[in-house]
């Protein structure tokens, strides 16, 4: 679920130039809820990786191919030592994320 600022009931006080960044963002991967917003003049995340674990090799590759379009692949998925499916990327919004289901 996304909204923008645009979507406010009194969206008239908001400046033309934030009225398409979101006010309110959320989205539910593997039963964990993760939430965001754009902040103006915020600094973009760089060094922080949101890490997911998730309860088979098929829902690895489901959210491995959602998180990944339009995004950038750190490390592809693969089989690791500690896992059976690994992966590092950030997706399209800049968040970077390390995807895996242990072994």
């Amino acid at each position: 679920m996304m909204n923008t600022f645009r979507d406010m009931p009194d969206g008239a006080n908001i400046p033309e130039e934030r009225k398409d960044d979101i006010l309110h963002a959320r989205i539910e991967i593997g039963g964990a809820v993760v939430m965001g917003a754009d902040i103006p003049q915020a600094e973009p995340m760089r060094s922080a990786y949101l890490s997911l674990s998730v309860d088979s090799d098929k829902e690895a590759e489901r959210v491995y191919a959602l998180l990944s379009e339009g995004g950038e692949i750190f490390m592809k998925m693969e089989q690791t030592f500690f896992a059976s499916r690994f992966a590092m990327l950030r997706d399209r919004f800049g968040t970077s994320w390390m995807l895996l289901h242990e072994k």
